[in-house]
């Protein structure tokens, strides 16, 4: 009898290796960040927890903004902290989508509708990024230099590699009539949810406003660290260091961005103006702040929501 490869699983170790590889490659900077980070000043640092504390808040408006039904503010506000660590055990944001999944149907949405909440939310979630992205790239157009971590002439064919890899999935999946049939009619309910939600200006308003502020707040998380660091690096630059490395981030499904993330991350302080070791206790901070200690509380949250048939 042959054995199937188990392809999703390794693809899953896939990214974690490669960032395995480069750590090892950077481990004296590494070491050297961890060692900075005793000297980091700790007002700053309970500013990036006020702002990690807020990020919260706005997730829970934003998925509150995504459905017309009245949410339990207390529940949704619990919840959103369990799907952050949730977000942190499975990959591509699969653990949070799931608890808010079931928090909605426990709310009384219907499958379809819970689904379609969670697209919308996402898709405000994108704009929102592209858009910021794209206004902080023509107010400071030089904050990056990525000459620093990669050649440039590389970016095109590893850009059009990657288009012609989507589409051709995307092309393949959409050639099912099942596959086809169901994108169809899952997108009519999507379509449907939006104009609903813009309907009512209260929602619309809660939608946009946590998807815009949610961003804002990790960034606030990132700028604090730099600050507490003493690196200097522009608090816009350092902004936009977090959206293009989130953005590249995305790109390697690991649980919560482990490694993908934090490479990424580091990388964009770089070209941001930051040093090697700067950048990498500013992404241990980053880190040991908005995931480390809230982890497990938000393990123990979970379990409670479950145990008491919130989700």
């Amino acid at each position: 009898m042959v054995r199937r490869i188990p392809v999703r699983q390794i693809l899953a170790v896939v990214p974690l290796l490669l960032v395995a590889v480069v750590v090892l490659r950077q481990w004296p900077t590494v070491d050297a960040g961890t060692d900075r980070l005793g000297s980091a000043d700790r007002e700053w640092l309970l500013a990036a927890g006020a702002a990690t504390l807020l990020a919260w808040v706005c997730s829970a408006a934003a998925q509150q903004g995504a459905v017309l039904e009245q949410l339990p503010a207390g529940r949704l506000l619990a919840t959103q902290f369990a799907a952050s660590a949730a977000n942190h055990i499975l990959p591509a944001g699969f653990g949070g989508n799931a608890v808010n999944l079931r928090f909605l149907l426990r709310c009384g949405l219907s499958p379809s509708r819970s689904a379609a909440a969670l697209a919308v939310r996402a898709l405000a979630a994108c704009v929102v990024r592209v858009a910021l992205l794209a206004a902080l790239l023509a107010v400071f157009p030089h904050a990056l230099d990525l000459h620093k971590v990669v050649p440039l002439r590389a970016h095109p064919a590893l850009a059009v590699a990657a288009g012609a890899a989507l589409f051709a999935v995307l092309v393949a999946l959409l050639s099912v009539r099942q596959v086809r049939r169901t994108v169809s009619s899952f997108l009519g309910t999507v379509v449907s949810d939006v104009r609903a939600v813009h309907g009512s200006s209260s929602r619309a308003a809660a939608l946009w406003t946590g998807s815009l502020a949610f961003p804002v707040m990790h960034a606030a998380v990132l700028m604090a660290v730099v600050r507490a660091l003493h690196a200097p690096v522009p608090a816009g630059h350092v902004a936009l260091a977090y959206l293009a490395g989130s953005a590249a981030a995305s790109l390697l499904p690991t649980p919560g961005g482990l490694g993908s993330l934090d490479v990424a991350l580091a990388l964009a302080l770089v070209t941001a103006g930051a040093t090697g070791v700067a950048a990498t206790s500013a992404v241990l901070a980053y880190r040991i702040v908005t995931v480390w200690l809230p982890l497990l509380p938000g393990v123990l949250v979970l379990a409670a929501l479950v145990r008491r048939r919130v989700l």
